[in-house]
């Protein structure tokens, strides 16, 4: 195999992100008919095939392992650029995978001041959301540069960090509890109450409800609200029971919107910082800024721990 051509790379990451051949196109400010050149003459070089054409695109097991080393690239083109006081010429575009309670609560505030000097600097941090124990699926396949998942083995080339614990209990409103449940949440009511669901991957509130009677894979009434945000405010509204973090909960606690049920119990989830070490060669200056993903990362150590450390615990 030669050596990789970077307007290749760089065209196969664009084709991901975009979703198409015309919207890569426009990204690149370039024609349909170059993309498919440039795709075609990376097919050739590797001698595989990398994308499927359907609708949507979809990567084969060698165009994972290249997006892979295109989003490395374009990570070390952007530190490169910081260490030399440079421009890039576009905004690199910088992705990590986070779940969503954590985007909820303490993940905005973290990364903020490296957002604000992305802007000044010529890179975009990207986020992208699901379940914490499927962003984790992001980085492996090579849509996302790091993630915060709930996984605590690192992949292969990638660096793993703890973040710390997520606290999460129950809640209701006071009227759905008068209503639905006045003598108490119990083994023998769960399974007749609507629980809040972010998701069909989210399994906390079976985890909570396992937790709380010993049911094991128990069979709840699912309503389905797929925010984070969104699901508490429907919690306060009276849809039904929700697991949610202590960090989110906080505030309708305490304006008495909602109410802890079983006050015992909660669930603590260990969350973790992972991504790919990116191999450069080393700067000759006297000083090596860091790169990009370690402050990405250590951004979102600090945050992390100055928001978990922050929360109660539990009620003797």
């Amino acid at each position: 195999m030669n050596a990789l051509d970077p307007v290749g790379l760089d065209c196969l990451a664009a084709l991901v992100d975009a979703g198409s051949f015309d919207k890569a196109a426009q990204s690149l400010s370039i024609t349909q008919s170059a993309v498919s050149q440039r795709l075609r003459a990376l097919e050739s070089n590797v001698g595989h095939l990398l994308v499927v054409r359907s609708r949507p695109l979809r990567l084969t097991e060698p165009g994972k392992v290249l997006l892979r080393y295109a989003r490395q690239m374009q990570a070390l083109r952007a530190d490169a650029a910081r260490e030399l006081g440079s421009a890039l010429s576009r905004d690199e575009r910088l992705p990590i995978a986070v779940n969503a309670d954590s985007l909820a609560t303490w993940v905005l505030p973290a990364l903020d001041p490296l957002v604000q000097a992305g802007q000044r600097e010529g890179y975009a941090l990207e986020l992208m959301v699901d379940d914490q124990d499927f962003t984790h699926d992001w980085l492996r396949q090579g849509e996302v540069l790091g993630c915060v998942s709930t996984v605590a083995q690192a992949l292969r080339g990638c660096v793993c960090q703890p973040l710390g614990l997520m606290r999460y209990f129950a809640v209701a409103s006071p009227a759905f509890i008068a209503s639905a449940m006045p003598n108490g949440l119990t083994a023998q009511t769960f399974a007749h109450l609507p629980f809040i669901v972010f998701n069909r991957k989210d399994d906390m509130q079976a985890q909570w409800v396992t937790r709380a009677f010993g049911v094991r894979e128990p069979r709840l009434k699912e309503r389905f609200v797929p925010s984070s945000e969104a699901g508490a405010r429907a919690a306060a509204m009276g849809w039904g029971i929700a697991v949610m973090p202590e960090l989110l909960a906080a505030p309708y606690l305490a304006q008495g919107s909602l109410v802890r049920l079983c006050p015992a119990v909660s669930l603590d989830v260990a969350l973790y910082w992972h991504h790919w070490k990116l191999k450069s060669e080393p700067s000759p200056a006297a000083t090596l800024r860091p790169g990009l993903m370690d402050l990405i990362g250590e951004a979102l150590i600090q945050g992390a721990r100055r928001a978990l450390e922050a929360q109660h615990p539990d009620p003797a």
